[in-house]
């Protein structure tokens, strides 16, 4: 019975957050770039999207404007590092950093309520039904294309030129493609799906935070890694797929938590401990495999 109550907030939440799940799998695991402008760009999709539909902005317009915003943010992180050669975990903390002023400059305040205000999803509000049921269907149809274009992208002559970006860099160099201009545009396509889901997020819960992103790194790796033990990422297919059963696994597992009594408080650490073990645990044993090879660390 348990399971069953947790199990609408398990598929809502873990399909809401896939997009993020999605986003990091191509900094982290095509890109090999170790991107923590995800903590930034996850708020700011939520601070434009609350903000534009405040001002009166049609929601589905305001989604599009935050995606695009996300999608800038990450481009900044890619320029950052691959035109002034700064490292590139510095250039995701820095601009980490500097999205926490941007997203307070963008709403005015620490946060934005949108209890009273039309949404993208009033109209299911509306519905004789359970209003989770119609959020559920929305979710899964939003994450199915996201990940199908993801899938798609990947898999273009542009797209493979990504994979062999992070695969080997010097190589794929040597062959005349512009792996500066493939490391931003991945960055800048992993960040919109981040914003994407901070805006739907945002609209979701009623409220838009400055804080909303904290700790949405780990949470995106540990859906990752536990999708990877799932499913063996050997094509691009399985590994998308993989990062999105892993939000839905992650996300059961937290409100399984919190049922048989773990604090709210202490959830950022526990999902700390579930990534340091995921990651540590193949390195104690001597194994290469399930090691995360990042460009720049």
């Amino acid at each position: 019975m348990v399971i069953l109550s947790v199990l609408p907030i398990t598929l809502q939440q873990g399909l809401a957050y896939a997009l993020v799940a999605l986003g990091i799998a191509l900094t982290f695991r095509v890109l090999a770039f170790p991107d923590l402008t995800v903590d930034g760009s996850f708020p700011l999709g939520g601070a434009v999207a609350a903000r534009l539909i405040v001002e009166g902005v049609d929601p589905s317009l305001a989604v599009a404007a935050a995606v695009l915003a996300g999608f800038l943010a990450g481009c900044l992180t890619g320029v950052l590092n691959t035109r002034l050669k700064i490292n590139s975990l510095l250039a995701g903390i820095l601009m980490m950093t500097i999205l926490y002023s941007v997203n307070l400059r963008i709403m005015g305040r620490a946060n934005i309520q949108l209890l009273f205000r039309p949404t993208i999803f009033t109209f299911m509000e509306n519905m004789e039904v359970v209003r989770y049921v119609p959020v559920i269907i929305f979710f899964f149809i939003v994450t199915v294309i996201a990940k199908a274009l993801t899938d798609v992208f990947l898999h273009t002559e542009y797209g493979m030129a990504l994979r062999a970006t992070g695969d080997n860099e010097t190589m794929i160099r040597a062959l005349g493609v512009n792996t500066d201009n493939a490391t931003v545009f991945g960055l800048g396509m992993s960040n919109a799906l981040v914003a994407l889901s901070g805006a739907l997020v945002a609209q979701d819960q009623g409220f838009s935070d400055v804080g909303m992103g904290i700790g949405m790194i780990v949470a995106g790796l540990a859906s990752i890694i536990i999708g990877e033990a799932m499913i063996k990422p050997r094509t691009v297919f399985r590994l998308t797929l993989a990062a999105v059963i892993g939000s839905i696994i992650y996300r059961f597992i937290i409100s399984m938590g919190l049922r048989l009594g773990l604090a709210p408080t202490d959830l950022k650490m526990a999902t700390g401990f579930m990534v340091i073990l995921a990651l540590g645990i193949p390195a104690l044993k001597g194994a290469r495999e399930g090691k995360i090879h990042l460009r720049g660390v």
